[in-house]
């Protein structure tokens, strides 16, 4: 009779797949806060310009 299954390799490579997906959600999340503060920056200078006339 056989041992058990050797799935290490299976496992591993899940995570690498789990820890990469969850590693471009956050990269994704970075991009799109420096963009909403990029907007934020521009829509306060337009305010500005706005009050000033």
């Amino acid at each position: 009779m056989e041992g058990p299954a050797n799935t290490l390799s299976y496992m591993l490579l899940g995570y690498g797949v789990i820890f990469g997906i969850m590693l471009i959600y956050l990269v994704s999340l970075a991009v799109r806060t420096r963009n909403l503060k990029q907007d934020e920056a521009l829509l306060q200078e337009l305010d500005k310009e706005n009050s000033q006339e």
